[in-house]
């Protein structure tokens, strides 16, 4: 059986660059839509955050603006039957990440907070990447190769084609002003060779060997059918 590693922010805000907290987390449809993709799959799927801290759904992923009300209500069902799983995660410190098939990375603005920073989380996709084994990062979850940046010998990512929640969206959101950083360009700087699609919110892939990313939460299930589609 193919098994995933779902590594989830325990963040529950963003700092902004004016010191306040923005309340934020998971983003819900990027987190329960491939998970339901991987388990129709017949795939085992482990949820982990850093410190085994139960996640927090951002609770804009929930809200009217989030998608049309069939969908939010399904995300919301589907988020609903997880929560067992979620408020009793793996401490990511104590996982092997070599013993799964893939590990994928959802977003939110979470991944902004911690994962960007999170010193396991880098050695993982540091490993897996040295590995050439499969790493997915969604939406804003690309953040988190940015703890790879002082790796030795330079950041894994850095050359490596990549797409990411872009800087029209962050504005279009309304957060890019109060953000301290953006992250298209903080990927960008690193090295990686950013690319997004021709308009904001539509969906987005790019594969990249065993690199997989999608560039926001409408490339969710594109992302996760083509991960099953190629790890089948």
């Amino acid at each position: 059986m193919t098994k995933v590693l779902m590594i989830v922010s325990a963040a529950d805000h963003w700092t902004l660059n004016d010191g306040t907290l923005h309340p934020t987390g998971f983003w819900a449809e990027e987190l329960v839509t491939p998970y339901s993709v991987f388990t129709d799959a017949g795939w085992g799927v482990d949820v982990a955050t850093p410190g085994g801290k139960a996640p927090v759904v951002d609770k804009a992923s929930l809200d009217g603006s989030a998608g049309d009300a069939d969908t939010l209500a399904e995300v919301k069902t589907k988020l609903d039957e997880l929560a067992p799983v979620l408020a009793e995660p793996l401490n990511l410190a104590d996982v092997n990440a070599a013993d799964y098939d893939l590990v994928f990375y959802p977003g939110g603005h979470g991944p902004m907070e911690d994962l960007a920073v999170d010193e396991t989380s880098g050695r993982i996709l540091a490993e897996r990447m040295a590995d050439n084994t499969p790493v997915a990062l969604l939406c804003h979850a690309p953040a988190a190769v940015l703890a790879t940046e002082n790796a030795p010998g330079g950041s894994p990512f850095a050359g490596r084609k990549m797409t990411g929640f872009s800087n029209d969206e962050e504005r279009a959101g309304g957060l890019a002003e109060k953000a301290p950083w953006l992250l298209e360009d903080r990927l960008v700087a690193l090295g990686a060779v950013y690319d997004k699609a021709p308009e904001p919110w539509a969906s987005f892939v790019i594969v990249d060997g065993s690199l997989y990313t999608g560039q926001n939460p409408s490339s969710s299930q594109d992302l996760a059918e083509r991960l099953v589609k190629d790890l089948a």
